[in-house]
């Protein structure tokens, strides 16, 4: 099936009802969300995880180079959402998906190296402190690997970080098999273990509590491609852990267009390695967007990538605020720009087909995943 042919049907898929101008609250928009369904799984060798985790992925390939990139084939895009589940055990597997549109009335038819920087001018990032601040949302949905980098709780045991932070795009990195998550804790002075705290015992400073990782889903996508093309656009992945978390976590979203974000504006929170220990927040403008990423300044260092990327917006439905994650913080990109040096730090943003595939990840059923 042609390029074009596909990406139409796909953007019928997705077709999004914004709220009228005369509408003074940034409103969630609803879209229809198509449907990917597994449709075969293979068994694959154990990986070797001889890869070095890196803390954040570096292109030269910036918006009008992704712009300017072909369409993809409606085969390609099948194959890109395709994933492999690396179980704690070290058994691999990959399933291939199919993608399908839902009709209102139910029917199904398929469907250059330079010194990298990544403080733009003054820093204005946000070390977060004090136990009713890092305890509390939206700051206690951001947690960290052990393979260095962050993540978010998007569900009751699922965190959503960047696919570079598990897979170099060759081989599964050192430490991907024991894959742990880091919540924090209050540290008691009096050594209590207890997650109960008594008023006299108050929290010296904060601790990491861990928990193993069950398994994760990666899609092929960035296994297949690298930082200067397509793989870009797929760096991001999805852990299960072995045990509930039993913390409040930030629901998944469908990535607005940025003229349509509070502000034109974006916020996340990481452990950004120049600041060990510290959970750091930072918001900033979105610069430009391609129809997969979000080109943006926030100031931000290696440690960061995998940082769930969110805005605050009204849910006409519910009739409140929401705060959703629209996409995942990837890293660095050194880009030149009519012979103009240009830096930007990106995300990638939760497309229509990234949420359908992610929800169906974390609720194993297509039918609670129409409403991105």
């Amino acid at each position: 099936m042609a390029g074009l042919s596909t990406l139409i049907l796909l953007l019928c898929a997705a077709k999004d009802v914004m709220p009228s101008s005369s509408h003074w609250k940034p409103t969630w928009p609803s879209y229809r969300v198509p449907v990917i369904l597994p449709q075969s799984t293979l068994n694959l060798d154990k990986p070797h995880f001889d890869a070095e985790a890196r803390l954040e992925v570096v292109s030269p390939c910036g918006p009008a180079c992704h712009k300017s990139s072909p369409l993809p084939t409606y085969e390609e895009v099948k194959n890109y959402l395709s994933y492999e589940t690396l179980y704690a055990n070290g058994s691999l597997t990959e399933t291939e998906v199919g993608i399908y549109i839902l009709s209102n009335s139910g029917d199904a038819s398929q469907g250059k190296s330079r010194t990298k920087r990544q403080i733009y001018g003054y820093d204005s990032r946000f070390s977060i402190f004090g136990k009713d601040f890092l305890l509390n949302y939206p700051f206690s949905t951001s947690v960290k690997l052990s393979t260095g980098c962050t993540g978010t709780l998007v569900a009751e045991k699922h965190v959503l970080t960047a696919a570079h932070c598990i897979h170099d795009g060759k081989s599964y990195v050192k430490g991907a098999q024991k894959l742990r998550v880091g919540f924090l804790k209050p540290k008691l002075k009096d050594g209590s273990k207890g997650a109960n705290v008594t008023n006299s015992a108050m929290p010296e400073k904060m601790k990491f509590q861990w928990i193993r990782v069950k398994r994760t889903h990666v899609p092929k996508g960035w296994i297949k491609g690298n930082a200067n093309d397509i793989g870009m656009d797929y760096d991001y992945a999805l852990l299960e852990l072995k045990k509930p978390h039993k913390r409040k976590f930030m629901k998944i979203g469908v990535s607005p267009p940025a003229r349509h974000l509070p502000g034109g504006r974006i916020h996340f929170s990481g452990y950004d390695n120049d600041r060990p220990g510290n959970l750091v927040y930072r918001f900033c403008d979105v610069k430009d967007e391609t129809y997969d990423l979000l080109y943006q300044q926030c100031d931000a260092q290696p440690g960061a990538s995998g940082s769930g990327v969110y805005v605050r917006m009204w849910k006409r439905q519910n009739h409140k605020w929401e705060r959703k994650i629209i996409g995942i913080f990837s890293g660095h990109q050194w880009v030149d720009m009519n012979g103009t040096p240009q830096d930007f730090n990106v995300a990638v943003r939760i497309t229509p087909l990234k949420y359908a595939q992610i929800c169906y990840w974390i609720k194993g059923n297509y039918l609670d995943c129409r409403e991105g």
